[in-house]
C-alpha cells in the first residue's frame, strides 16, 4: 500500500531566522519568461502576503522587548518570558506557512511511521500533550507524497496553536484501500474549524490557513475529511486513498 505519488518533504528547521528566509524564498513568485502580462495571484502569493501582514506586529513587539532588556534589568525575567512567547508565536506561524509550500518530486517512499515522527517533531506540540495510536499495519504503509506529512503537521500545528493547552490524541488506522488520520481534542470550536475547512480560497490572513491547506491537499490526493463532535471532544478525520 502506498499513499500518493513521490514528492520531497521539507528539511528540518534550524532556527527562526533560517525558517523565515526559507519560507519567504519558497513563496516568492518566480520570474515569468516570454512576456510581461501579470499572472493572477497564486496560493503561494496569498500565503506570502498573509505571512508578511501577520508578522509585522509580533516582530515589532519582539524588537521592543529585546530593546528593553538592558534598560529595565529589574524586569529582565518578565521581558525574557515575553520575548520567548513572541519567538514561539513567530515559529508557529512559520511552521504553518512552511507546511503549505510545494515540493518537487523525488524518488522513493517512507513509512507512515517515519512520517508521523517527523510531523510530530516539527509541529511544536509537546509530546507530554500528545498521544499517538497506530493501528495494526498502519505504521508500515508506504508514503510517497510530502502532502501527507504536511497534512499531519498542519493538524498538529493547529491543535498546538489553538487548543488551549489541552491534550491531543492522534489515531492512525489502515483499512482496505484507505488510511485514516484522526485528531481528537476537547474544547475545539467546531463551527469555526468547519468554516475554515469549507473555504474554497486561502484566507486573507493566516487565520485558518493550516486547516484550509489540509482540505486543499486532502482533495488533491483524492481524499476526504470527516468530523464529529460532542461536549467531550471534537474529532477530525482525514481519509486518504491507496494509490
Amino acid at each position: 500500500m502506498t499513499v500518493a505519488p513521490d514528492v520531497a518533504t521539507s528539511k528540518p528547521s534550524r532556527g527562526l531566522l533560517n525558517d523565515l528566509a526559507r519560507v519567504l524564498r519558497s513563496h516568492l513568485p518566480r520570474p515569468r519568461r516570454g512576456g510581461t502580462t501579470p499572472e493572477p495571484p497564486t496560493t503561494e502569493d496569498a500565503v506570502l502576503r498573509a505571512l508578511c501582514h501577520d508578522m509585522r506586529s509580533p516582530l515589532a513587539s519582539l524588537e521592543a522587548v529585546l530593546g528593553s532588556l538592558d534598560r529595565a534589568p529589574e524586569q529582565g525575567r518578565e521581558l525574557l518570558e515575553l520575548a520567548r512567547a513572541q519567538t514561539a508565536h513567530l515559529s508557529s506561524m512559520l511552521r504553518t506557512a512552511d507546511a503549505t509550500a510545494g515540493a518537487p518530486p523525488r524518488a522513493g517512499t517512507r513509512s507512515l511511521r517515519d512520517v508521523l515522527q517527523a510531523a510530530t517533531a516539527s509541529s511544536g506540540l509537546p509530546r507530554r500533550r500528545l498521544s499517538v495510536e497506530v493501528g495494526d499495519g498502519a505504521g508500515e504503509v508506504r508514503v510517497a507524497d510530502a502532502r501527507v506529512g504536511r497534512i499531519l503537521t498542519n493538524l498538529l500545528e493547529n491543535a498546538q496553536r489553538h487548543g488551549g493547552g489541552r491534550p491531543v490524541l492522534l489515531r492512525v488506522v489502515s483499512r482496505p484501500g484507505w488510511v485514516d488520520l484522526s485528531l481528537v481534542q476537547a474544547g475545539v470550536p467546531a463551527q469555526r474549524v468547519v468554516g475554515h475547512l469549507s473555504r474554497t480560497q486561502p484566507p486573507l490572513d493566516l487565520t485558518g490557513l493550516g486547516l484550509w491547506s489540509v482540505q486543499r491537499q486532502t482533495r488533491e490526493l483524492g481524499g476526504r475529511i470527516l468530523w464529529s463532535g460532542d461536549e467531550e471532544a471534537f474529532t477530525l478525520t482525514v481519509q486518504l486513498p491507496d494509490r
